[in-house]
């Protein structure tokens, strides 16, 4: 059985599917069996065929050269960008969680290290109905997973970090460290950001993702580290 770690960031467009391809790729090029699974994903592009193209998991799949097929990279695919509880709604789909553990331990069975990533942020709704309401936070409490925050590195983060991390340790989710995106080495406001988040969580930014990169500069086996 492998070691999984949820994916999570301070909200949304903050380039949470960008990082986690350069994690999953980082693991993969160190010979690692490292694999990607998402639960729900909103605002698939549809293609000709009307077949709906999960662009987040495509992305990571084609990034770190995993070679998996649709089925087991997403449980749930919807065309709206809305919430993925909304998107359900409206396409009269909602979220079977027996499903989505069923695919989640699938995954786990296959892969060393499988790098679970969320929709939104931590406080997102993926079920709710007059049968179920299902937060996030929810299912990776379910799942046992450690949580990885990806944040970007400018202004405001710290309140966005601290805010995510209080909300998780609330939750018992374990907070395996930050990733800063959009990093600007020497910018002196980002590094006292790192600081300031180290100081009021005791929780390391552990790796710092430039605009463009294509590698993420971090020890593989560090990386490896922070599953469980």
């Amino acid at each position: 059985m492998g070691k999984g770690l949820f994916i999570t960031g301070t909200g949304t467009d903050i380039g949470k599917t960008y990082v986690t391809g350069l994690i999953v790729k980082c693991l993969r090029d160190a010979g690692k069996n490292a694999g990607y699974y998402k639960a729900a994903l909103s605002g698939a592009v549809r293609a000709e065929d009307g077949t709906l193209l999960p662009g987040d998991a495509l992305h990571v799949n084609e990034v770190a050269h995993i070679g998996e097929t649709i089925p087991n990279l997403v449980s749930y695919i919807y065309e709206e960008a809305v919430s993925p509880h909304l998107a359900a709604r409206r396409a009269q789909e909602p979220i079977d969680f027996t499903k989505v553990e069923h695919d989640y331990h699938r995954a786990l069975a296959k892969y060393d290290l499988l790098t679970m990533e969320g929709s939104g942020g931590i406080i997102c709704p993926l079920r709710w109905d007059d049968e179920q309401h299902v937060i996030l936070d929810d299912l990776v409490v379910k799942l046992g997973l450690p949580a990885l925050v990806i944040a970007d590195a400018g202004l405001g983060t710290i309140n966005a970090v601290v805010l995510t991390i209080e909300h998780l340790r609330a939750r018992h989710i374990p907070v395996a460290g930050v990733i800063f995106n959009n990093s600007h080495p020497g910018d002196f406001m980002e590094e006292d950001n790192a600081v300031m988040v180290r100081e009021l969580t005791g929780v390391e930014v552990v790796a710092y993702v430039q605009k463009g990169d294509q590698k993420l500069a971090m020890d593989a086996d560090k990386l490896a580290a922070l599953y469980a």
